[in-house]
């Protein structure tokens, strides 16, 4: 084999998002066909390909051209897929013979991404010269790269094999720009803060692009050296980050307001006390509900969008994967909501999550009443077909953070719970639905979400939405925080029904805030769901759905078979096809039992009322 000419460049895949966490265990199941590396000496099954000359004559020409990492795709100059045996680079190089997949080779380390199709593959493919990555998104191999090689060390790559695409992929802001932002922010402001107060953890974390998994033990600055390096800690410019002890905040915050002409901005719902009352006179002092970081980072760029839907596309895959052991366990009695809540975890750890973004709420029966019940040994109860099942649960990707409820019988439901489902429902399509003017305020939303339940005297006890950040806090923001919905922002629509002692019901999807086109008027916007799962037919009543809720859903589960689909036949899952097709059949559309009641044109005129009061 020939190797191609080394290229290089310094900043590879133009990293964003410096992520600190430990690694997430994978969870595939060993054949002894599979090598085994833990071994002493190691397994290796026959067909493992010994890769150590090659990586040593690579690593020879690495060292001669100072290259202290080289990056193999699995296509050739052409961009193929399907590529001639002459340009198997990463096959020769690796041994392993997947379609798919993107190797790097350092001084002293090699690993292989590729997806879950060749996990097994690789396994018994590869030796043990080789780590095996099984999160397959760009921002992982940088991830990789940023902890192995050394700042100002030189990455090297064959440009003939990646395209524009991949070296132009645009990226959020780095964190000085972030800081800028605020800066001009500040500058804008009537007021003229001189400086502004962070105190809420997820400010700090995202204006500085930091991901922590560290939440009871906080850094000193003492202690991470990549902190200081990446925070240009050691030097005193204007995006010199300086790194204060802890304990310091009080004496730093008192000797700067002592300062002449300063005046100190914060955010009074996520600063404490003991701050605030540090911040005197009074005329040093500007507050505002919430601080500029809160509110920017409600409002995602193009590529945040982007990388939460790929993020959602395969999170739906581990949703479905879960709805099918279900149907298949629950009919068994062999599932309680304990071990729905474990296997829908691990589901999320084979597809690459870094773990949970909050604790998996499954509930059965009477504990589904309870909005935000979680599994314990005493309260554990058993699945049955007997009853309704709440499962909310969710992941952390490097791409974004997913949060999805389904609600699903597995026997034969009642009316009354067919009713409140399919009014749930209705209030989930009606919010997405929706064609609003730019600035209308949040609140205002919670009427639709609850409008078809109140015809029938039902309700429920949380808010309809917040926000949900990418590889970030599932509660990125309330509705009530971000007072007026624009552009750009990603937030959670979900309605719900709880009967007390009997069931509980919700249905929750994340949305991004979108533009539409109307007829007459400009600057509107819509909602777009990226929550990929459809719901349980058996559930809905179709009599009671208008003839628009029932396009809207078709036009859905289009969406679902389109996107979803594609990536299942990536993944070659046929049989999570099969499930989704069948679920996603088109409702027919021809005509209706619903009508429109005196109290709901009630509702209607009221919830216009307040907008144009409150807007």
């Amino acid at each position: 084999a020939q190797f191609s000419h080394l290229y290089h460049f310094s900043k590879v895949f133009y990293l964003c998002v410096h992520a600190i966490s430990g690694n997430t265990d994978g969870a595939v199941a060993r054949e002894s066909t599979e090598r085994n590396c833990s071994l002493t000496p190691p397994y290796l099954p026959s067909t493992a390909v010994n890769t150590s000359l090659q990586l040593e004559e690579l690593r020879v020409q690495m060292r001669a051209m100072n290259i202290s990492a080289y990056i193999i795709p699995a296509t050739d100059a052409h961009l193929s897929e399907y590529i001639a045996p002459r340009d198997a680079r990463l096959a020769f190089m690796t041994g392993f013979t997947g379609s798919a997949g993107t190797a790097v080779v350092t001084l002293n380390k090699a690993a292989l991404w590729t997806d879950s199709r060749y996990w097994v593959q690789a396994e018994r493919q590869m030796d043990c010269n080789w780590e095996l990555e099984k999160d397959v998104s760009i921002s992982s191999v940088a991830e990789w790269l940023i902890s192995e090689v050394p700042k100002g060390d030189e990455i090297g790559f064959d440009p003939f094999l990646f395209s524009l695409s991949d070296l132009q992929t645009p990226c959020r802001l780095t964190w000085q720009e972030k800081v800028e932002h605020i800066r001009t922010q500040m500058g804008d402001n009537p007021y003229k803060p001189t400086g502004l107060l962070l105190s809420a953890l997820d400010e700090t974390a995202w204006l500085f692009n930091m991901r922590g998994n560290d939440i009871p033990h906080y850094t000193s600055p003492n202690k991470n050296r990549f902190l200081k390096v990446y925070l240009n800690a050691s030097c005193e410019g204007a995006l010199c980050v300086q790194l204060k002890g802890y304990d310091t905040i009080l004496d730093h915050l008192k000797n700067y307001v002592t300062r002449p002409g300063v005046k100190v901005w914060i955010g009074t719902e996520y600063t404490n006390y003991a701050l605030y009352e540090v911040i005197t006179p009074q005329d040093k002092l500007l507050t505002s509900s919430y601080s500029p970081v809160l509110t920017t980072k409600a409002v995602k760029d193009e590529t945040e969008q982007q990388i939460l839907r790929d993020a959602h596309v395969r999170d739906a895959i581990v949703v479905i994967q879960f709805l099918m052991w279900l149907e298949k366990t629950v009919p068994e009695g062999n599932a309680t909501e304990l071990t729905a809540a474990e296997y829908v975890d691990k589901c999320r750890r084979w597809k690459d999550s870094r773990g949970p973004s909050f604790a998996t709420i499954s509930a059965s029966g009477p504990n589904a009443a309870l909005a935000h019940y979680s599994p314990t040994k005493e309260t554990n109860r058993r699945l049955t077909v007997d009853e309704m099942y709440l499962v909310d649960s969710g992941g952390q990707y490097l791409d974004g953070t997913t949060d999805i409820t389904r609600t699903v019988h597995w026997g034969k439901p009642t009316e009354m719970q067919k009713e409140a489902f399919t009014r749930v429902l209705m209030g989930n399509i009606e919010i997405s639905r929706t064609i609003f003017p730019s600035g209308t305020r949040g609140v205002n939303m919670e009427m639709l979400g609850r409008r078809a339940l109140w015809e029938v005297g039902l309700n429920y006890g949380h808010g309809t939405g917040h926000g949900v950040g990418n590889y970030f806090g599932v509660h990125d923001f309330s509705v009530q925080n971000v007072k007026i919905l624009k552009n750009r922002l990603i937030l959670l629509i979900e309605p719900g029904y709880y009967k007390e002692n009997d069931f509980g019901i919700r249905i929750e999807d994340v949305a991004v805030v979108v533009p539409v086109q109307t007829k007459y008027g400009n600057n509107y916007l819509t909602f777009d769901t990226v929550s990929l799962v459809p719901y349980d037919r058996k559930l809905i009543d179709m009599s009671l759905l208008s003839s628009e809720q029932l396009h809207w859903l078709n036009k859905y589960y289009e969406t679902i078979r389109s996107l979803v689909g594609a990536e299942l036949d990536n993944q070659g899952l046929h049989e999570e096809k099969d499930w989704m097709l069948r679920n996603t059949e088109p409702f027919a559309e021809i005509g209706s039992s619903a009508s429109v009641s005196s109290s709901s044109l009630t509702l209607i005129a009221l919830a216009v009322a307040m907008l144009h009061n409150i807007v």
